[in-house]
């Protein structure tokens, strides 16, 4: 056998498994299964009968008016299963939200719940599992681990490419009062399996494309440099951000374009997987009070602040930030590109999407005012996934962030 002896195999980047990084504790339990292919819409209510015969379908108007609703309901008819329906999901659900669809549920006596949509539906689908079954309001499962009983079987459909909460545990429901998010999430609130049919997200509106997009590439990117990246979220991370890269481009270019379609739905299926093994970061911690204080969308908010991000990280974790420059040919590694050098190519090419999706006209640059940027920061730095993020970032530098990202957006207007 001709192995090469220690020296000679080859280096293993420094930020991946030098010190503390090396030793990152990780639990991964895969607990929802995955069931890819275009038309595997089809099999629900096949894979649903399996856990109940009253189901709870739970979605949005938009869903309604494009038919998935109606085939959904008809595959549930066919396989025999009696269905009830909650299709009021507003985005962004808040906890009145959530009330409001268990009320419909209790009432059906459900067995199983379904959720079709965006990760509006899911959420809110999620949200219905946790009252259904451990009573309380929201507000009472903001954290880890706070229900109690056994929850109800939940099967999420995803018609957009964003979110990847159909891989989650957690479910982000708005706070009534605060209008923050609020992040729910429970082992027991996994769903047991996600039906990902690239054929469902051919009718998202451009903008709804290109936002959902942004929110998935924000994913990989966050969950490649986390505090808590481990062996297992990295595997998620790299294969999110390999279709992801590929994808986003050729949907915002060719709508249609399934292929394209089913890179950006996995792939935004195994970034949601990789938030679950490795959390977030500040971009995300930065988004959250633009949401809750301006009503920005959650992709035009993370989308315009994650290359400014990328930049501020670049200082701890830049040869990771290389590596993904490198997989999705922004650099090329072999001539050499320094890795500070790759990880401004890798913020370059993010702010060049976001420009093309649109969504800097989007952002609330005018808005953002010097004296509520403080304001912004603090919020932001009470956000939970700050404390992930690879560097450390108080109020004055997350200030700095939003400065950054609001000149860029009145620059590109």
């Amino acid at each position: 056998m001709n192995e090469r002896s220690p020296d000679q195999r080859p280096a293993v980047p420094p930020w991946d498994l030098s010190g503390r990084q090396l030793l990152v504790p990780f639990d991964c339990h895969q607990r929802t299964r995955f069931v890819y292919g275009p038309g595997t819409l089809a099999r629900v209510g096949e894979l649903a009968a399996e856990f109940g015969e009253r189901v709870f379908l739970v979605t949005d108007p938009g869903l309604r008016s494009a038919g998935h609703e109606q085939r959904c309901i008809d595959y549930l008819k066919a396989a025999g299963l009696q269905v009830v329906v909650y299709d009021q999901v507003r985005s962004n659900p808040s906890e009145d939200d959530v009330q409001n669809a268990l009320q419909a549920a209790r009432d059906g006596d459900v067995q199983v719940i379904v959720g079709l949509g965006g990760g509006s539906s899911l959420d809110c689908a999620k949200g219905v599992n946790f009252l259904l079954t451990n009573g309380g309001r929201m507000r009472d499962y903001w954290g880890v681990g706070k229900a109690r009983r056994p929850m109800l079987p939940m099967i999420a459909i995803p018609t957009t490419a964003g979110t990847g909460s159909e891989a989650q545990s957690f479910a982000l429901i708005t706070h009534s009062e605060t209008h923050m998010k609020m992040a729910c999430g429970d082992p027991k609130a996994a769903c047991r399996v996600a039906i990902l049919d690239p054929e469902l997200t051919l009718t998202m509106p451009p903008f709804v494309t290109a936002v959902t997009g942004m929110d998935a590439i924000s994913h990989a990117v966050e969950t490649f440099v986390t505090r808590r990246r481990n062996r297992v979220s990295l595997m998620f991370s790299r294969e999110a951000w390999r279709l992801l890269s590929f994808g986003f481009p050729r949907v915002l270019r060719a709508p249609d374009d399934l292929a394209a379609r089913a890179a950006m739905l996995v792939g935004a299926c195994l970034a949601g997987a990789a938030i679950e093994n490795s959390m977030l970061g500040i971009a995300h911690s930065l988004a959250n009070p633009l949401s809750a204080n301006f009503g920005t969308v959650h992709g035009v908010a993370v989308g315009c602040l994650l290359p400014h991000v990328v930049r501020f990280n670049a200082e701890e974790v830049a040869d990771a930030y290389a590596e993904l420059a490198e997989a999705a040919g922004i650099v090329d590694r072999s001539r050499a590109v320094p890795a500070r050098a790759a990880a401004e190519a890798l913020a370059a090419q993010i702010q060049q999407w976001a420009d093309a999706a649109g969504l800097m006209a989007h952002f609330p640059a005018e808005r953002m005012t010097d004296q509520l940027l403080l304001t912004l920061a603090e919020q932001a730095a009470q956000q939970w996934t700050a404390q992930f993020n690879p560097r450390a970032a108080g109020v004055l530098e997350l200030r700095a962030l939003y400065a950054a990202a609001r000149q860029s957006a009145a620059t590109s207007q």
